[in-house]
């Protein structure tokens, strides 16, 4: 403000700031109402956000929606730029880092005697049945019905029957010295209550070369597990690291399964369970994470009985690596799918699955409608 013979006068240059606020009100609001009328209501939410928290003295309702808008873009195009790439299950058909097939893979199923029938049986009948010359049956007996399904593919581990600790990881270090002996290219774990969908499988894994360091799965928690390293001479020593929990199943590739080799192959896997007193799948994240500091890759396309599996969408079911079935709060736990069977006869929702992704199935009944 300037005074003139005693009359209070606006400055020029006060004036033509005033006017150049004005002309970008305008500019501004006309372009967000052309942004929107493009994009539809997909910010719909963030902009009532906006509106319904900006203070009353910033100006008139078109001026705020006018500013509020214009830097919720300048905001919105700032994040996507910071945004980190995206896994490779959301990109659209990557292009294979390697060509690898089924035979490229060793799915090794963990499982007991007492579940041959309830749980094994249903799995030679699915998915198995079309992955025999894949996979592995690790139990711990003797049992002639399942050698003349599969022969030297059911492997006796000889290991306890108990779901101890130790004879969790004492079938887990035969899993790992026969894919070793194998010489494939991808170990593969998966449990006996696992449907595997194996093409699907073989297209996730052809992502990476099996010569780099890959340890691919899901956990279990949402934070790291914390452990004591014991260490000799009654020291301890607490170690955090994340593993893909069995439960859902993990891949490990054989450039990374031959470094794992000195706390692995031979009897080095049980005493290094011993070390941190923990069960298979753990002292394999142990191994990974904490010894050879190799992080874990993340996939959502594995699932256990661990989450809630009604989430998985039929739409979707054919993406998905694995599957599972459970129980949770005395309540069944499986894939919401309307299929060929009724829940009755196909409780574990496997069979309807299989029908889906494979309706040449001879005992799948004749045009399912899913």
């Amino acid at each position: 403000m300037l005074k003139n013979n005693g009359k209070t006068v606006i400055s020029v240059s006060c004036t033509a700031c005033l006017c150049l606020l004005l002309l970008l009100v305008a500019v501004q609001h006309h372009r967000v109402q052309v942004d929107e009328q493009n994009t539809g209501d997909g910010d719909a939410g963030a902009r009532s956000l906006l509106q319904d928290g900006a203070p009353e003295q910033l100006g008139s309702a078109q001026d705020k929606k006018g500013f509020s808008a214009y830097f919720t873009k300048l905001t919105r195009g700032r994040r996507e730029v910071d945004k980190p790439a995206r896994s490779s299950e959301s990109r659209a058909d990557p292009p294979p880092a390697e060509d690898i097939s089924a035979d490229d893979i060793f799915i090794a199923v963990k499982t007991t005697k007492k579940f041959h029938q309830s749980r094994l049986n249903l799995l030679l009948d699915t998915w198995i049945s079309r992955n025999v010359q894949q996979t592995y049956i690790f139990t711990d007996g003797e049992d002639e019905e399942l050698k003349k399904k599969i022969g030297a593919h059911a492997i006796n581990t000889n290991c306890s029957a108990a779901h101890s600790r130790q004879a969790l990881s004492c079938k887990m270090a035969v899993e790992y010295d026969k894919f070793i002996e194998s010489r494939k290219k991808w170990f593969c774990h998966v449990d006996d209550d696992n449907y595997v969908n194996v093409r699907t499988l073989v297209k996730h894994l052809s992502q990476y070369p099996h010569t780099q360091d890959m340890y691919i799965g899901k956990p279990s928690l949402d934070r790291p597990i914390e452990a004591t390293e014991r260490l000799g001479d009654n020291k301890m020593k607490p170690v955090n690291f994340w593993f893909a929990t069995g439960g859902a199943g993990f891949c490990v590739s054989r450039g990374l399964a031959l470094k794992m080799s000195p706390w692995a192959s031979g009897g080095h896997f049980m005493n290094t369970a011993e070390k941190i007193r923990l069960p298979d799948d753990c002292t394999i994240g142990y191994i990974i994470e904490s010894v050879l500091a190799v992080p874990l890759t993340r996939s959502n396309l594995f699932h256990s009985h661990l989450e809630n599996l009604q989430q998985v969408s039929r739409s979707e079911i054919h993406k998905q690596i694995t599957l599972s079935y459970g129980m949770f709060e005395n309540k069944s736990n499986i894939i919401n799918l309307k299929g060929a069977f009724p829940v009755e006869e196909d409780p574990s929702r496997f069979k309807s699955v299989h029908c889906l992704l494979y309706p040449d199935t001879p005992w799948c009944p004749p045009q399912v409608a899913f």
